[in-house]
């Protein structure tokens, strides 16, 4: 009995809003269809939402797969919140349909709507024009194409503002699903398109905040809250259940970014110094410590692989 009453103490402290403080305001990026941890982590941005700790304003997709858009508007619908504007990269990367979304669209009846789904880049910038300054965190869990095209462009009818001078302005940080600090390897997020990650490492004005492929990949997604704790109709469990012959526990790369950004000072991750992160022709990552950057990475260590863990499925199966 007691060891029952203290695990549901801390599964209460572990996902306990940080303050009563107003929502979050968020713009998710991601490769939706590659990996089956994009659908999750937006699955957990939906239960902060009705927890009242997030607005999420927009989602963006830089896989390159009508699909995959169809995919997040249909997830968005499933939670209530049919409302939120999608956008998707074109002339992108990864136009495969992917093991997913596609698959799980068609289970619904679905198929893309190009007329509900705007360029990502206008979308990000209309996004942005209409929001207070300093009031949008970006999370960025796939490659690094839309953001990089998004300082890269030029004023238009929604701000007379450089895409530059639009995040300086708008944007309070970035975190990102990308880039292996624990190893000099190519990290799939960074290497799919270099050219963009480089750009958005070295020139984006903001903080950055790094959950790099060895945080994710400490910390399982238990096949087990699949089974027991989604309802049945639940796209995102439907999901999980088509990417891989089930029962598998998956790492929780994107999952990892959205508990840093609304616990950032809850003690789940270690931070490093600030400094720079380099990046390799063939998507490596290296760090350079500097007391002048605005780049930081995350770690974990045995107890706080545990505590994000819980998060991670106590949000991400939240009913609707």
């Amino acid at each position: 009995m007691m060891k029952t009453l203290l695990a549901a103490l801390l599964m209460i402290a572990t996902v306990a809003p940080a303050s009563a403080a107003t929502p979050l305001h968020v713009v998710f990026d991601t490769d939706m269809g590659n990996d089956v941890d994009d659908a999750l982590a937006l699955a957990m941005l939906h239960a902060l939402a009705s927890r009242g700790e997030v607005k999420l304003l927009a989602v963006t997709v830089s896989k390159d797969n009508p699909w995959a858009a169809e995919y997040v508007r249909m997830v968005d619908e499933y939670y209530g919140r049919g409302n939120i504007p999608v956008g998707i990269v074109h002339d992108g990367k990864t136009p495969e349909d992917g093991l997913y979304v596609r698959q799980v669209c068609e289970l619904h009846g679905r198929r893309p709507d190009k007329a509900a789904v705007s360029d990502a880049v206008e979308l990000l910038r209309r996004t942005l024009a209409a929001e207070p300054d300093g009031a949008v965190t970006l999370i960025q869990v796939g490659f690094s194409t839309n953001l990089a095209r998004l300082l890269e462009s030029a004023p238009d009818h929604y701000s007379n503002l450089s895409g530059m001078e639009l995040v300086k302005t708008k944007v309070r940080l970035l975190t990102v699903m990308a880039g292996n600090f624990a190893a000099a390897k190519p990290e799939y997020n960074v290497m799919t398109d270099v050219p963009a990650a480089a750009k958005l490492f070295a020139t984006w004005p903001t903080n950055i905040y790094f959950s790099g492929f060895e945080v994710g990949e400490a910390i399982l997604f238990p096949a087990a809250s699949i089974e027991h704790d989604f309802p049945a109709n639940n796209p995102v469990a439907e999901a999980y259940r088509v990417y891989q012959k089930m029962p598998y526990d998956r790492p929780t790369w994107d999952l990892t970014t959205v508990v840093f950004d609304l616990r950032p000072d809850g003690g789940y991750f270690d931070l490093s110094p600030p400094g720079n992160v380099m990046v390799s022709p063939d998507g490596s990552t290296s760090f350079q410590p500097s007391a002048q950057g605005k780049r930081y990475f995350l770690s974990v260590n045995p107890t706080q692989v545990a505590r994000v863990r819980e998060a991670c499925v106590w949000l991400a199966s939240q009913p609707k």
